[in-house]
């Protein structure tokens, strides 16, 4: 047995929840927040057996996909103590990140 454990953008969640329960995969969701972003996002918990890990990897691929999203920047300026610019910059986000572990030992009461 396996936990897959996804890191997905909140926007993706729902979408990428609906696809693995009709599909029969249990999933558990954790409201967490990423550090390079500092947004919410969310961690889903999903224990499979080893042969269904692959289908569960396919339907995480199709709905945690990547996308440029225009963020503001804050840096000090040059032209004196206090003083701050704001310029956007692109940044990759979305996609999943994706750990799977072997389980030792499950048990459900």
């Amino acid at each position: 047995m396996k936990m897959i454990i996804a890191i997905v953008q909140n926007e993706d969640a729902h979408l990428l929840i609906d696809a693995l329960m009709d599909k029969d995969f249990s999933v558990t969701k954790l409201a967490t927040t990423g550090g390079f972003l500092k947004v919410g996002n969310t961690t889903l918990l999903i224990g499979v057996e080893d042969e269904k890990v692959e289908g569960v990897l396919e339907i995480i691929k199709e709905f945690g996909k990547n996308r440029e999203q225009i963020i503001t920047t804050t840096t000090p300026s040059a032209y004196g103590t206090g003083m701050y610019s704001s310029y956007p910059v692109s940044v990759q986000v979305g996609g999943a990140t994706v750990f799977v572990v072997d389980v030792e030992q499950f048990l459900k009461f």
